[in-house]
């Protein structure tokens, strides 16, 4: 039986979230699957992949052949990486604690790597965020200024014409 890791679609239209699972070859995309052993959201920025990498790892072990997507995904949170040391160890070349310190040092890297992103996308949305409400502001300030500017040019006409109401109103008087 051929086995292969691969992603099981689901969610809404035009908004999918996949299952990373064992399954066997021939059963269909969504069908019947051995194991689910992660997740993949592509709608977040950046993209939310979580894998049980200890499994993952043991079913790529075991001969479990991953799609090429999949390959992506085991090879973004360093399922492939572990799999290689894993090799290395087996044949002698390194030793399990170095494969497990040059593991930790590159996950400590890559998860320094995928903060860093989120921290300046934040920073990149907060500070469009200042910038539309300082627009928003020069927009408001603009507006009180133009509203003064005509509140004082209507007090400016209405003056005249107070002081004229008022000269029509005595010469009445004095014509009584």
């Amino acid at each position: 039986m051929a086995v292969k890791i691969r992603l099981a679609r689901r969610g809404r239209k035009r908004r999918p979230i996949y299952d990373v699972v064992v399954a066997d070859s021939r059963s269909p995309r969504d069908g019947k699957f051995i194991e689910k052993i992660g997740s993949y959201n592509p709608n977040t920025n950046p993209a939310t992949v979580l894998i049980n990498e200890e499994k993952a790892v043991q079913w790529v072990l075991n001969g479990a052949t991953p799609t090429d997507t999949a390959r992506t995904l085991l090879s973004y949170r360093g399922v492939m990486y572990k799999k290689h040391l894993q090799v290395g160890v087996a044949k002698g070349a390194i030793t399990q604690e170095q494969a497990d310190a040059k593991y930790a040092e590159w996950k400590a890297q890559k998860d320094a790597k995928i903060e860093g992103k989120v921290s300046s996308l934040t920073q990149t949305a907060d500070a469009a965020k200042k910038a539309k409400l300082d627009a928003e502001a020069k927009v408001n300030a603009e507006r009180a200024e133009s509203l003064k500017k005509r509140d004082e040019e209507a007090a400016a006409a209405a003056a005249p014409a107070e002081e004229a109401g008022e000269a029509e109103s005595e010469a009445e008087e004095t014509q009584e």
